[in-house]
């Protein structure tokens, strides 16, 4: 499968730090490991750690006290990369990457809800991973009329690529959960084609209110849960 552009190393710490502090992975007050020895353990540099701890300070999800150490800091609204991504680990949190399986602009087939302005749409196929595991088959559907995309401006985050590529904001989505078998295309790292998943329909609307963008994902029930916190 193609790659896909990842997140730079420092966003991919300071991502996976926020989603384990929202799944209370992390809980708020607790002191983070020193720094030298959390870098060791990532298997990154002490300055590109501290790159990532300072954004996460920035939106609110660490307080660094000098001299004594880095602190979770729960409860805070700024969104991250992956705001929008409801799926985790059973156990909660984990970083979202995801392989290409295939992506072309075409006609929207009959089996669509009717959205956006076009008749046309870049669909795009994914196997998307919690860390290294391999947790669902997911297919979008991007109105040609907010643009078009290929494979090679394509990163992991594609929310992030609608943004840069295409000046596109996703501002607000509707999901739909419940059980519906694997499509025929699922890889078999995966599962095999016809057993039950759970399924995911999502509507996602830009920031005039505008549907532009229909998926469907079909995620492995004993490796992934669909999570939507309140606050």
């Amino acid at each position: 499968m193609p790659l896909l552009t990842a997140l730079p190393k420092h966003m991919q710490i300071s991502e996976s730090l926020i989603r384990d502090i929202q799944a209370g992975r992390l809980l708020d007050g607790e002191r983070l490991p020193p720094e030298r020895a959390m870098a060791a353990s990532l298997g990154t540099s002490v300055g590109t750690l501290r790159k990532a701890l300072g954004a996460l300070e920035d939106k609110g999800f660490l307080r660094r006290v000098q001299g004594s150490g880095n602190y979770v800091k729960a409860g805070a609204t700024e969104a991250g990369v992956y705001a929008l991504f409801r799926l985790e680990r059973p156990e909660g949190g984990g970083l979202p990457r995801a392989e290409l399986i295939d992506a072309r602009v075409m006609a929207k087939p009959g089996d669509l809800p009717q959205f956006g302005a076009s008749d046309r749409a870049t669909r795009i196929r994914r196997l998307r991973f919690l860390d290294n595991t391999p947790v669902a088959a997911e297919e979008i559907w991007l109105d040609a009329a907010s643009g078009t995309l290929n494979a090679e401006q394509m990163s992991e985050s594609l929310y992030r690529t609608y943004q840069n590529r295409l000046g596109l904001w996703i501002a607000r989505a509707e999901d739909r959960v419940h059980l519906n078998p694997f499509p025929d295309w699922t890889p078999a790292a995966l599962a095999r084609p016809g057993e039950v998943a759970g399924y995911v329909e999502r509507w996602a609307r830009s920031t005039e209110g505008v549907t532009v963008e229909y998926s469907r994902t079909w995620f492995h029930g004993a490796r992934a849960r669909y999570v939507q916190r309140l606050r």
